[in-house]
């Protein structure tokens, strides 16, 4: 199971440019929070007169919004880079003018200088924190190469310059949106580069968000997933000047006349206040589903990781959790192979999950980041042990989630329809649990969140039907 994304920003879906506009193709590496980035580059472009295509081919501005978490991410970069250039030259060559060539996102704040040097083509590097610079840096191509890296900004200029206008009509016609909170971490795991590549823990005021998320519900937005690397340490400042928690941001968010749904992600497990389990206890609109990685369930192995809290105070708190919320499904991040990682390291991880039972889990084969500690630490896993651990890890985690959706039948859940499904008039939603919904004679319920019978459960997905029929 995997959480990469490689698709074209979702402002692509707008459609092929008006004639005469210049046109913007974003592609999107990574997480959700590289998705949102990606909306918000191309709202601080359009009035530029910057409208999306959902091809690079021919595109005025080629933007790679990239991520570094995962194994060999600059190298795809570089790949993509190999491609746009030719593209370029090919658009020069028949007089369709140039192209613009900018990297953003994780490798550019990690790698800017080497990006640059190892491919000409590139006019512009942008770190994560400043793509609000992107217009002043679209003016400085021409300058000298340390010029052009626009990676050293506060968090909070990136949402300052997004103006009530922008928020209105940012990117995204859908149901549901995401909209980030928070940014940076603190916690410094020690397989982990985010800290390096997005710095220190930096919460946006939660007016701020309120705003956004008002103009959502008004554009018809019933559900927000609010995003940031460790979400649940939200502490924005509140309308009366005192830090806001995330649960108090959630009390205010279900207020909002129309939005329905609040999801958050991703959590630390040291982050998950009392008041934040409370608010799962008494909020409808917070969903009964929360992605709380782990890593591992060896102590030894979180210590090495610098995870900060042991295997029984993790199992301590989701049953904590599911006392408050008692139809709590969990989803998890595993790694196995870490360096130093023992059989009985492994065995220790497999005896957590079977203790939680996870609805849903991301798991890897660790892979080392440059830079941080871990990549220099002795014992370092084979790569057939580590991908035999994997496939053990996976299928028991499989096994789980399958029997959560299984156990799905006969149930009625309210599910929010997002999208019309492969058959003719089919729909596809989501569930509480975030679980996609294939229901026949709902492509008129787009949009609405509607009781539907569950019939059968899968691995990745369930099948329902409407309790009864549901007009417009």
């Amino acid at each position: 199971m995997t959480d990469t994304l490689e698709t074209p920003a979702a402002t692509a879906a707008e459609g092929a440019p008006a004639s005469g506009a210049k046109r913007l193709f974003i592609k999107t590496y990574g997480c959700q929070m590289n998705v949102y980035d990606s909306e918000r580059m191309a709202d601080v472009l359009r009035p530029l007169g910057y409208a999306t295509t959902d091809a690079p081919e021919g595109a005025d501005f080629v933007i790679l919004n990239t991520c570094h978490i995962r194994e060999r991410a600059a190298e795809k970069v570089y790949s993509e880079l190999g491609k746009l250039k030719q593209m370029r030259e090919r658009k020069i060559a028949r007089g369709d003018g140039g192209m613009t060539i900018a990297v953003a996102g994780c490798v550019a704040q990690a790698e800017g200088e080497e990006i640059m040097k190892r491919q000409p083509a590139v006019d512009l590097v942008v770190g994560p924190q400043a793509y609000h610079q992107l217009p002043e840096l679209l003016t400085r191509t021409a300058r000298a190469r340390g010029e052009r890296i626009g990676a050293d900004f506060a968090p909070h200029e990136k949402f300052d310059a997004l103006t009530p206008e922008m928020i209105k009509t940012r990117g995204g016609d859908g149901p549901t949106a995401f909209l980030t909170v928070q940014e940076g971490c603190d916690k410094f795991c020690t397989f982990c580069v985010v800290p390096y590549t997005r710095g220190a823990e930096w919460s946006r005021p939660a007016a701020a968000v309120l705003a956004e998320a008002r103009a959502l519900a008004d554009r018809g937005v019933r559900e927000v997933t609010l995003l940031g690397q460790n979400v649940n340490a939200y502490d924005g400042e509140g309308p009366d000047g005192k830090p806001f928690t995330l649960a108090r941001l959630a009390y205010a968010l279900a207020k909002i006349p129309g939005l329905d749904r609040i999801r958050y992600t991703t959590s630390h497990a040291n982050d998950m206040s009392d008041d934040l389990i409370a608010a799962h206890a008494d909020l409808d609109a917070l969903m009964p589903y929360l992605h709380l990685p782990v890593q591992a369930g060896s102590d030894r192995v979180l210590r090495l990781m610098n995870r900060k809290h042991g295997r029984q105070k993790y199992i301590d708190l989701i049953a904590r959790i599911r006392e408050a919320r008692p139809d709590m499904a969990i989803a998890g991040d595993f790694i196995v192979g870490f360096p130093g990682e023992t059989d009985r390291d492994f065995e220790d991880t497999l005896d957590l999950v079977r203790q939680v039972t996870y609805a849903g889990a991301f798991s890897f084969v660790y892979s080392p980041r440059p830079g941080t500690p871990a990549a220099g630490m002795p014992g370092q896993v084979e790569e057939a042990v580590a991908l035999e651990r994997l496939k053990r890890l996976q299928a028991l985690l499989f096994e789980q989630q399958t029997a959560f959706n299984a156990a799905q039948a006969g149930r009625t859940l309210n599910v929010l329809f997002e999208k019309k499904g492969r058959y003719e008039g089919q729909a596809i939603g989501r569930s509480p649990y975030l679980q996609s919904v294939h229901v026949d004679g709902a492509d008129h319920l787009l949009g609405r969140i509607v009781p539907v019978e569950i019939l059968s459960g899968a691995q990745n997905s369930l099948n329902g039907r409407l309790v009864e029929a549901v007009t417009i």
